[in-house]
C-alpha cells in the first residue's frame, strides 16, 4: 500500500529537513520544493493528504493563492513562526484550510495528519480532476435553456453507438462544438476527430480531400496523400455543409457509408474504414431534395439519428453563460478581457442574433479591444443595440448589476488590529515585505470586510471606504472580485 503523500513547499532549509524527519516518523511520504518550483510540483497526478506552506516565501500572497488553486481540494497548511499569526493577512488566512506554528511537536501534527488522512480515506484528493467523457463534452455546451438540456440527452443516448448523426442549424449556432461533445462522449474520443468543410472545397478537389490520392493522378499530383477518411481511421470525420456537396460526390460518399470502403483517386485498390460520420447542415435537405439538389437516398443514410440546434434568438437566456465563456476563453488565450453590467447583457438578450453564437463571439471580442479589462455599460454598446430599452425589474433591482458575482460565500474580517493599537498591521517583518504586495491584500481585506457589512451593495460599500462607486468597481475588478 503506498504510503500517504504530504507536499511541503518552503525556502525555510533547516524547516524542510526537521518536517521531512517528523513526518517520515509518523509514515508518511514528504517531497519538498522552493516556491520558485511550485508549478513543477503539481505536475503529477498521485493521491495527495495535505500541502504545507512555510511562510517568508516572496511575494506570500500570491504564492499561497497559486498554490491553493493548483491544489484544487487537497487542503493547504500554512506554517508559520510563534506569535506572527495576528500579522498574517486576511486575505491568506482566508485561502488556507489551518495555520500551524512552527516550532511545532508531534502531539500537535498527530491530530492534524489523522485529520488529513481521514479526509483523504472519504474523499479522493488528486491534484487534478480527470473528467469523463460525458461531464467533458457537456462542458462544451454552455447555457441552461432546454433546448441545450435536451440537445445533452440526446448526445449522452447516441454516443456509445455508431450511428451517422446529422445535425441541423442556422450557421454560427455552434454545429461543430456539439459534434466535438459527440465525438468526447464517445469510445472513440481517443482517435482522431477530423472536420472538413464541404462548402469550402471545390467540387473537382473534395474527392481527393475525402478520399486521397495517388501519385500522378491529375496535374500536380506530386506525391501520394491521404484523405479525410483515413486521416480519421477508428476516429470521427466530421462533414460540415453537407447539404453543398456537389451530386457526383454524393453518390460516392453514399457508397463509402453503406459498404465502409473506397478508394483513393488514380487507384484501384479498395481501402475498409472505420470511421463514424457526422454531417451538419444549415440547409432544410429536404427542400433541396424537391429541387434536385440533394440526394434523397443519402438523405435517408445520413438523417440516422438527427439533432437541431435552435437559433440564439430562441435561447436567449443562455446568453449569459455564453458571454462568460467567451470571455473566458479570451483570457486564456491572452486575447484580452472585458466585463459586461447586468443592463448591458439584459440589452443583448432582446437582440435577434441572426450571427448566432458566431455573432455574439464577434461582438464580444470587439468590446474587449475597444475596452479593455473594463466594464461595458448600454451606452457602451455599438448602435444597433442602442433601441432596446432595459428592463424596468432591472433598473429597479437593489443590488447593482456589477457587483452581483463579488465573493460573499463567508464573513471575511481583518485581523491583526486590536483596540488602542492601531498601527499594529504596520510592524515590520524582519525579513523585510514586498510593500506594494502587502498593501493590495490589506486593501482586498477592508473591501471585502465593507461588502459584507454592506450585504453586497457597493454603492453602501462605497460610502464606508470614502470612495466613488465607479471606483469600487474598478478595483473589484483589478483584483478579479467580480467572479
Amino acid at each position: 500500500m503506498a504510503l500517504p503523500r504530504i507536499l511541503l513547499i518552503d525556502n525555510n532549509k533547516t524547516r524542510i529537513q526537521q518536517l521531512e524527519a517528523v513526518f517520515q516518523f509518523m509514515g508518511c511520504q514528504i517531497e519538498s520544493a522552493g516556491s520558485a518550483d511550485v508549478a513543477s510540483c503539481f505536475g503529477e497526478t498521485d493521491q495527495l493528504c495535505g500541502v504545507f506552506v512555510g511562510d517568508g516565501i516572496d511575494k506570500q500572497a500570491t504564492v499561497v493563492v497559486d498554490i491553493v488553486e493548483r491544489a484544487n481540494k487537497t487542503p493547504v497548511i500554512l506554517v508559520i513562526n510563534k506569535g506572527s499569526a495576528p500579522h498574517i493577512p486576511t486575505a491568506i488566512t482566508h485561502s488556507v484550510s489551518q495555520l500551524l506554528e512552527w516550532p511545532t511537536s508531534y502531539p500537535v501534527l498527530k491530530p492534524i495528519l489523522d485529520k488529513l488522512l481521514a479526509s483523504a480515506t472519504e474523499t479522493t484528493f488528486t491534484v487534478r480532476d480527470t473528467p469523463d467523457r460525458r461531464s467533458a463534452s457537456g462542458e462544451r455546451l454552455k447555457g441552461k435553456s432546454q433546448a441545450i438540456v435536451n440537445i445533452r440527452k440526446l448526445i449522452d443516448q447516441v454516443a456509445e453507438s455508431d450511428a451517422t448523426v446529422l445535425i441541423l442549424g442556422e450557421s454560427g449556432t455552434g454545429k461543430e462544438v456539439v459534434a466535438r461533445a459527440l465525438h468526447d462522449a464517445s469510445f472513440r474520443k481517443d482517435k482522431p476527430f477530423v472536420p472538413i468543410n464541404c462548402g469550402a472545397i471545390p467540387g473537382e478537389l473534395l474527392e481527393s480531400e475525402l478520399f486521397g490520392h495517388e501519385k500522378g493522378a491529375f496535374t500536380g499530383a506530386l506525391t501520394s496523400r491521404q484523405g479525410r477518411f483515413e486521416m480519421a481511421e477508428g476516429g470521427t470525420l466530421f462533414l460540415d455543409e453537407i447539404g453543398d456537396m456537389p451530386l457526383a460526390m454524393q453518390v460516392k460518399l453514399l457508397r463509402v457509408l453503406q459498404e465502409r470502403t473506397f478508394e483513393r483517386v488514380g487507384s484501384n485498390k479498395t481501402v475498409h474504414c472505420d470511421v463514424r460520420v457526422i454531417a451538419a447542415t444549415h440547409r432544410y435537405l429536404e427542400d433541396e431534395i424537391k429541387e434536385n439538389r440533394f440526394r434523397e437516398d443519402l438523405f435517408y443514410r445520413l438523417n440516422v439519428f438527427p439533432i437541431e440546434i435552435p437559433p440564439l434568438k430562441d435561447r436567449a437566456e443562455d446568453i449569459p453563460l455564453l458571454v462568460d465563456d467567451l470571455i473566458a476563453r479570451m483570457e486564456a488565450s491572452n486575447r484580452g478581457s472585458v466585463r459586461l453590467t447586468k443592463t448591458a447583457l439584459a440589452v443583448l438578450m432582446q437582440h435577434e442574433w441572426p450571427g448566432n453564437v458566431r455573432e455574439l463571439a464577434n461582438l464580444i471580442e470587439r468590446l474587449a479591444i475597444i475596452n479593455p479589462k473594463g466594464l461595458v455599460d448600454v451606452p457602451d454598446l455599438p448602435e444597433k443595440f442602442q433601441q432596446y430599452k432595459v428592463p424596468e425589474e432591472i433598473l429597479i433591482e437593489p443590488t447593482t448589476d456589477d457587483t452581483e458575482a463579488v465573493d460573499q460565500s463567508e464573513p471575511i474580517r481583518v485581523t491583526g488590529i486590536s483596540e488602542g493599537s492601531p498601527s499594529s498591521l504596520a510592524q515590520l517583518p524582519e525579513q523585510g515585505i514586498d510593500l506594494k504586495e502587502y498593501l493590495n491584500v490589506l486593501e482586498i481585506d477592508l473591501i471585502r470586510q465593507a461588502l459584507d457589512e454592506c450585504s453586497g451593495v457597493v454603492a453602501h460599500a462605497a460610502k464606508r471606504l470614502n470612495m466613488r462607486r465607479t471606483t469600487l468597481v474598478e478595483k473589484l475588478r483589478k483584483y478579479d472580485l467580480q467572479r
